[in-house]
């Protein structure tokens, strides 16, 4: 039994780095497991290499990219003064080609957090990470 829940976890993980290979070139997302209730750890696993810690959008990965990464701590400023969690969760879930991103380079995350939790309901498990991460980039925001 543990080698099949071990098989499962592994097959997710692999899963999970097909969805995040979205970037141009060979910039390469390394998807981990990590803990559903911690934003921070979710954002420095997944988000930081672009986006940077901060949320500036000036992580390491960046110059790699075609486009600069979006600033993320201004969110609550580009959208007066009110931090937008519902477009957070659906950028978070389903992507974005729009304005922000203009491109499918920013990893499509939903995918790779419902495969995470394979002993949990995994919609319920999906939720609570998009919100805990868009809790952690609300606490980004520059005042």
């Amino acid at each position: 039994m543990k080698n099949l829940i071990f098989l499962v976890m592994a097959a997710a993980v692999a899963a999970g780095i097909g969805y995040a290979d979205q970037f141009a070139g060979s910039v390469v997302v390394p998807v981990g497991r990590t803990a559903a209730n911690d934003g921070r750890q979710m954002y420095a696993s997944y988000c930081a290499s672009c986006h940077g810690m901060d949320g500036k959008g000036n992580g390491p990965v960046a110059p790699a990219l075609k486009r600069q990464p979006a600033d993320l701590s201004v969110l609550s400023r580009n959208n007066g003064g009110r931090f937008p969690a519902e477009r957070v969760h659906a950028v978070l879930q389903f992507g974005e080609e729009a304005a922000a991103h203009r491109t499918a380079e920013m990893p499509v995350w939903g995918p790779v957090l419902t495969r995470m939790d394979v002993s949990a309901p995994q919609p319920e498990m999906r939720a609570l990470r998009v919100s805990n991460l868009s809790r952690y980039l609300q606490s980004l925001q520059v005042k």
